[in-house]
């Protein structure tokens, strides 16, 4: 079931990447950040009968500690103030929780911190010009 779990976010973070690349929306950090939130929620959907089975109550925070992680990026933006950090402390967070969980349900929810590297990442990418 975690094998599934981590294709399936790997897929829906090359296929975010791809849209992202083509489509080239206006605010593409706001894609990157709603696009990790939505893949780490529904990793959490796949894994709960798994890790409810598994470890019964403890369920809770080992697949919530990284949704509320994923969350505060979003937050961050809809406040308009420190969405580096938020990014950052998210993808540092999960990361962290995903290693400390890795041989079990952990991996399936580091590909989410590749988009929010990328969102982080945006910050300090050049603005096009809008004269021209």
């Amino acid at each position: 079931m975690t094998g599934l779990a981590t294709v399936g976010a790997f897929v829906g973070v090359l296929l975010v990447g791809l849209v992202v690349l083509v489509r080239k929306p206006a605010d593409a950090r706001s894609v990157l950040r709603w696009s990790a939130l939505a893949i780490t929620v529904l990793v959490a959907a796949v894994l709960t009968p798994f890790t409810v089975d598994d470890s019964g109550a403890a369920a809770g925070y080992l697949l919530g500690v990284p949704v509320v992680a994923a969350i505060l990026p979003v937050l961050a933006q809809r406040v308009g103030r420190l969405t580096l950090v938020a990014d950052l402390v998210a993808a540092l967070v999960i990361t962290g929780w995903g290693l400390l969980l890795g041989l079990g349900i952990g991996g399936a929810f580091l590909p989410a911190v590749i988009l929010l590297i990328a969102s982080a990442a945006g910050t300090w990418a050049p603005r096009p010009s809008t004269t021209g």
